[in-house]
């Protein structure tokens, strides 16, 4: 049986990928005729995953000037932050880890360690928490976690030009492995939790009271 190729959902890959290449960013005016050009189709699948990305606070509708993609604010970094670190823990605690799933922690954790430039940390360090979480049997809340931590990337990007935070994160990383290594799954989420609570602290003090 053929298929229906889902358009929609490939444009929403498509800003996403260019999202983590450093390619959109805040403030970025997202050209629809443009990116149908570029992508080759019609501008409905591309209106429709840009209302997606709205819906998700990702990004957001100016009049006259079409999408962009929305600015920081204190409050926003706050809820969010707050609701990954409840929601990922949760998902922690509840997942099942193996030995194959340990391994491809400790492999992302020294590429994180061993990864020098901002950008690539950022993605490093978003795909260890994927990892963390991944095995998670509830669709819905993993919807969820990643429309938050879509999001939450523009604001672990400016995480990531300060050294002295991401060596806490790598610390709070190993301690992370070997809870869940000595099978102690609650003291890993609480680690896990700390580690995004703490990334609130530090942002907190980096954004000036005007963007609140």
């Amino acid at each position: 049986m053929i298929q229906k190729v889902n358009f929609r959902d490939q444009v929403r890959k498509h800003l996403l990928k260019q999202m983590q290449k450093g390619e959109l960013h805040l403030g970025k005016t997202i050209n629809l005729a443009a990116l149908a050009r570029q992508l080759d189709v019609s501008v409905t699948p591309i209106r429709e995953a840009l209302t997606q990305l709205q819906q998700s606070q990702i990004i957001k509708a100016i009049p006259n000037r079409g999408f962009i993609i929305s600015g920081l604010s204190t409050q926003e970094a706050k809820n969010i932050y707050e609701l990954v670190a409840n929601m990922e823990a949760l998902a922690l605690e509840e997942s099942e880890f193996d030995a194959g799933s340990i391994e491809q922690l400790k492999k992302q954790q020294e590429l994180f360690l061993n990864t020098n430039n901002p950008l690539e940390q950022v993605n490093a360090d978003m795909e260890f928490h994927r990892l963390l979480t991944c095995n998670y049997a509830n669709d819905i809340a993993q919807q969820i976690i990643l429309d938050l931590k879509t999001r939450i990337f523009f604001y672990e990007k400016e995480l990531a030009m300060n050294t002295e935070f991401y060596k806490n994160a790598h610390n709070q990383h190993d301690s992370i492995i070997n809870a869940i290594q000595d099978d102690n799954r609650p003291t890993a989420a609480l680690i896990l939790k700390m580690n995004w609570l703490q990334s609130l602290g530090y942002m907190q003090k980096l954004m000036v009271p005007a963007t609140a």
